[in-house]
């Protein structure tokens, strides 16, 4: 979703979702924030670990996204997990809503990022894949290592 046009800064990415899962779509999102919890994501202080995207009412949430406290605020203070509002158009949110009762599907977040000023969330329409899956991947990442040490030019 981010170009290399922008001015873009990522903060967070979600490493094992490439592993553990197999991307069907990606999307962007803005996030509904409070001023302290902006600070404290562009400190780097966000975690997308255990984060996970919902539909309530017609409207995205994201869950589980821990922002932690922002060290220097005064009296303005901020739950580190509540639910954030995810921004998006109604026809792609009743899209992802018609793609998620599908059998297995799910959205989980991949990147938070600051596009210009705005702080983004860029999350994907994901199946988990199965174990043998995952084995076959990892064989298939070695083999591609093995032979590009066997072949590598010196």
């Amino acid at each position: 979703m981010a170009t290399e046009k922008e001015n873009v800064k990522t903060f967070v990415r979600n490493k094992k979702a490439k592993f553990e899962y197999e991307i069907l779509d990606r999307f962007e999102a803005g996030i509904v924030l409070s001023g302290p919890e902006v600070k404290a994501i562009r400190a780097g202080k966000v975690s997308i670990a255990d984060a996970h995207v919902r539909i309530k009412n017609g409207e995205l949430y994201i869950k589980g996204l821990d922002i932690t406290k922002y060290e220097q605020i005064g009296y303005a203070d901020h739950d580190t997990l509540r639910d954030k509002k995810l921004l998006l158009h109604k026809h792609e949110i009743r899209k992802l809503s018609a793609k998620i009762t599908e059998k297995g599907l799910t959205l989980i977040p991949l990147s938070v990022y600051a596009k210009g000023s705005f702080v983004k969330l860029e999350m994907a329409l994901v199946r988990g894949k199965k174990l043998h899956d995952r084995r076959a991947d990892l064989k298939k990442k070695a083999e591609e290592r093995s032979m590009d040490r066997k072949y590598k030019i010196r």
